[in-house]
């Protein structure tokens, strides 16, 4: 009997024991892999910028009802040579930068294709009409929009966006740009489109594509 446990446990640690060794071969490969992949590809991920923004209106009613309307427009870049990223529709919204994040207007980008080295200018109209926000976000957006500096907003950019290498391309993965530093002020009625300077702006995307923060 003592044998037989013996001959038990010894083939459990042996079994324990190649496939620790399996797992790290295979890690080690993994890694080899994606380390040829960087030297041969040299991939990074896409940057985005806020080249114009202009506000039509952003009304807030005595009921705390929204309304608003902007124009915008974003270039991407691919900064990679061997690189094509394939997107998805892209959901596009106005927030508001201070409290609660006010959503102030969506809207949609047409997914694309973005080729090797290439810029590509991303146009939206984002609208909100009718929408009702908590009495003390709007109390908070008039009071920004009265302000000298103007109201605090963020863009925001989801999407999903896959690699193609070749004849290859990578599973879709998550991607979010958020754009700050932008302060607005909304035109007097009647009035043209307010333009918003965009000099202060900074875009960041996040991703979950590991290979992409190698070359950060």
């Amino acid at each position: 009997m003592k044998s037989s446990r013996r001959h038990r446990r010894g083939c459990c640690c042996r079994c324990c024991l190649w496939t620790t060794v399996a797992l790290l071969v295979v890690l080690l490969l993994a890694a080899v892999a994606a380390a040829v992949f960087y030297v041969l590809y040299r991939p990074h991920r896409p940057a985005f910028a806020v080249t114009s923004l202009r506000v039509s209106y952003i009304n807030i009613s005595s009921s705390s009802t929204l309304s608003s309307k902007f124009d915008l427009a974003v270039s991407a870049r691919n900064p990679n040579s061997k690189l094509v990223f394939v997107y998805s529709p892209i959901s596009v919204s106005v927030l508001s930068a201070d409290g609660g994040g006010v959503d102030l207007g969506d809207a949609t980008i047409p997914s694309f294709v973005h080729g090797k080295k290439n810029t590509t200018l991303l146009k939206a109209s984002i609208a909100s009409n009718g929408r009702q926000v908590d009495s003390g976000d709007a109390s908070a957006l008039k009071s920004g929009l009265k302000s000298k500096s103007g109201l605090a907003l963020k863009i925001r950019l989801d999407t999903k966006v896959r690699v193609k290498i070749g004849g290859l391309k990578t599973p879709r993965v998550g991607i979010r740009v958020t754009c700050g530093g932008i302060r607005a002020t909304a035109p007097a009625a009647g009035k043209a489109a307010a333009a918003v300077s965009t000099a202060s702006v900074k875009c960041k995307v996040d991703t979950r594509i590991r290979i992409w923060n190698w070359t950060l």
